[in-house]
């Protein structure tokens, strides 16, 4: 009978129940081996044992960095990751023990009042493990791995970068040897553990940088376990890890203390959140690089399967290793076999291979375990986001400071709470314009960015790249009120970007639409989506779309003001020419929406870099079109201009013929001509007229080329 009703669950109606953990079970086992190409076999394993070897150091330093004893790294290298291999559907990424939970969990030792390496640690780090399991379950279950979205990658990057920098505060005195004697006096630091750590951490740090790729780490372990074999280190006074005999780790049954349950749930909480946050982004980093696609919530139930293994091996929580997934790329894994293979090699080494942990001498492993931590700092992104945005480098350094100086939870609440008030302050603050036209012309563009851009009479035109939302209404509504006067008739707000009015944005809307008729000034919400009106309606604004006071267009609410292009401007006519106007009338046109002010110099450096590339081979028929694929006619037009004024420059680096390269310039000018003649004849007589001031630029900048130019346009 239960049998019957099992099943019945799993094949259950759609009515009744959609069996949701049957699908996810199927769709979760070995997801990366089936259809498994025989092709990949080689690379897989052999990926894989390099792996292996190269977990051996920096797992069994990081099992220090969580209070662990070193071969505990090794014991969580094994069940772990065959688990996370089987349940994964990322094809590369590798899991094992890794530094940001390794760290997080040492410093909770320390609050906790717990020494690092003792009985009583060995029993508290597989309850956070255990812990941290249940909490990824949890985020399983409610498919919450969305949550990512919400931290940011100043906020991870200064969260990560803090903690490996207090547990790097933390391990340093290790590199002196019991280093509590020499807070009483120097003359008791062991020297030859000082020159050989510090000769360790020297050649991993520079060799980091110079081969980026070569696994050094193993053979700075190897070279410290074969001195040690020869060299009596007790005679140095250089302390070795403690012999480890052979064997699987055992299986254990985690024990809550009842006392640190409370604490230990806020820990695991913090370490599931990091585990979540670093892995699925990195995960996800490393499917869009290589084009595949993984489920984000199967991610989580890996996750948290993973860890439950690694608590029954008494191990502490365990992380997608970004270094150990790159050499995966780097050798050329395809799929998880490559973890699971490494996961069968440590078996291996722990039944036969376990006698040289006691050859390793502290100082090596300790140089092992601060480079590692040193390489998972984030440095490197603080100083590209000062560059780029001083608010996301603050945030960096907000959650750096408040991991350093607060503490791993407030460290993270301090940089997401940062982050948060970053995008209220963005959005409080938008992008936004006051737009106008250039004379002769339909675009609407802004009046700061387009110096020759001028304003229609009577009517102020207003672009708020943002959704209205109470912190930012008041910014809307000064710049509007300051901007009319008592010429004012109109004003029209091009609402493009917004696509939500909040009840506070609402009210304040009609505040604005009332004061603005006492003062005979109509105001008009345009070019947005429908569905705004649907929501201006529910707020009690629908009175605004009744008497046109919402348009589908500018153009729209510029006739409702009985206006028509071309339309008045402010200080000089539409159809006005003048000399300060020859540059934006010879411009060109969506590069220059694209560069803004800098479109000429851009241009210019593009012509200079394609003028290089002639000579690597490259023909004049390759670069003649620009350096964008579907250029605008007058972008082209503008481009074939700057190379006729190099015409010089590209008879030195191909040896052509100067008339030859004028002949194709033309031709091809020839073919822009006819193409506009037959998309765009109403703006033939524009172009020509164009293009006699372009050829009178020409004639001033390149007297040489314009003759050129002249003769064959004489001969055509």
């Amino acid at each position: 009978m239960g049998k019957t009703i099992a099943t019945k669950e799993l094949e259950g109606s759609k009515e009744e129940r959609p069996i949701k953990v049957s699908k996810v079970l199927k769709a979760s086992v070995c997801h990366t081996l089936r259809n498994y190409k025989k092709e990949n076999i080689i690379p897989d394993i052999l990926t894989g044992i390099i792996i292996a070897a190269v977990s051996i150091p920096i797992s069994m330093g990081y099992s220090q960095i969580a209070g662990l004893p070193a071969v505990y790294g090794l014991y969580g290298s094994v069940l772990p990751i065959i688990v996370f291999g089987l349940l994964s559907t990322s094809r590369q990424f590798i899991f094992g023990v890794d530094a940001a939970p390794a760290a997080l969990v040492g410093a909770a030792l320390v609050t906790l009042g717990v020494t690092p390496g003792t009985e009583e640690a060995m029993r508290v780090v597989p309850v956070i493990t255990f812990f941290t399991a249940i909490w990824l379950l949890v985020f399983f279950l409610f498919k919450a791995g969305k949550l990512v979205n919400y931290i940011s990658t100043p906020v991870m990057g200064g969260f990560i970068s803090g903690i490996c920098a207090t547990i790097i505060l933390m391990q340093i005195p290790k590199l002196f040897e019991l280093m509590e004697h020499i807070a009483a006096t120097v003359k008791d630091a062991n020297v030859p553990s000082i020159v050989m750590g510090v000769i360790a951490l020297v050649i991993l740090l520079v060799s980091r940088r110079l081969i980026p790729k070569f696994p050094m780490a193993i053979c700075v372990m190897a070279a410290g376990a074969v001195m040690s074999s020869f060299i009596d280190m007790d005679e140095y006074g250089i302390v070795c890890l403690s012999e480890v005999s052979t064997g699987l780790p055992s299986f254990i049954v985690p024990q809550v203390d009842g006392r640190m349950l409370p604490d230990i749930l806020t820990v695991s909480l913090s370490v599931a959140v990091v585990i979540m946050a670093e892995t699925l982004l990195a995960e996800n980093n490393f499917a869009q690089k290589n084009r595949y696609k993984i489920d984000d919530n199967q991610e989580l139930l890996a996750f948290g399967a993973a860890n439950l293994a690694a608590a029954f091996m008494g191990c502490c929580p365990i992380n997608g290793s970004v270094s150990r997934t790159t050499m995966n790329e780097q050798y050329g894994g395809r799929t998880q076999l490559t973890g699971i293979t490494a996961g069968v090699v440590m078996i291996v080494i722990l039944l036969c291979g376990t006698g040289f942990i006691g050859y390793l001498p502290v100082p090596v492993l300790t140089a092992i375990v601060i480079s590692a931590l040193y390489s998972a700092m984030e440095f490197d992104l603080a100083a590209r986001l000062w560059k780029v945005s001083k608010v996301e480098f603050y945030i960096f350094c907000g959650a750096f400071l408040g991991v350093l100086l607060l503490g791993t939870i407030n460290g993270v609440l301090i940089g997401m709470i940062l982050s948060f008030v970053a995008v209220i302050k963005k959005a409080a603050d938008p992008p936004r314009n006051f737009l106008g036209q250039v004379p002769g012309h339909g675009e609407f563009l802004a009046l700061e960015k387009f110096k020759h851009a001028y304003p229609i009479q009577h009517v102020v035109i207003y672009r708020f790249s943002s959704n209205l939302f109470f912190a930012n209404i008041a910014t809307f509504q000064k710049d509007i009120m300051d901007a009319v006067d008592e010429e004012t008739r109109a004003v029209i707000v091009d609402a493009s970007a917004i696509g939500s009015v909040d009840v506070t944005a609402a009210k304040t809307l009609r505040i604005m639409y009332d004061t603005l008729a006492d003062m005979g000034i109509k105001l008009y919400i345009t070019e947005h989506i429908g569905q705004l009106n649907v929501q201006l309606r529910k707020l009690g604004l629908g009175d605004l779309i009744e008497n046109g006071s919402v348009r589908q267009t500018i153009e729209r609410a510029l006739a409702d003001c009985g206006l028509s292009s071309p339309y008045p401007l402010v200080g000089v006519h539409n159809s006005y020419h003048d000399i300060r106007r020859k540059r934006t009338d010879t411009m060109v046109q969506e590069l220059v929406w694209a560069f803004g002010d800098d479109a000429e110099d851009v241009i210019e450096r593009h012509i200079q870099e394609s003028i290089r590339s002639m000579k690597n081979g490259a023909d004049m028929e390759q670069i003649m079109s620009g350096f964008w694929s579907q250029m605008d006619i007058q972008d082209e037009d503008e481009w074939l201009e700057h190379m006729e004024s190099h015409i010089e420059e590209i008879v030195r680096v191909t040896g052509e013929d100067e008339n030859k390269i004028a002949e194709h310039i033309e031709r091809r000018r020839k073919q822009l001509y006819e193409r506009l003649e037959k998309e765009h004849p109403e703006f033939v007589e524009r172009y020509k007229a164009r293009r006699t001031r372009m050829d009178e630029r020409l004639r001033k900048h390149n007297s040489a080329a314009y003759e050129v130019v002249m003769k064959l346009r004489e001969k055509g």
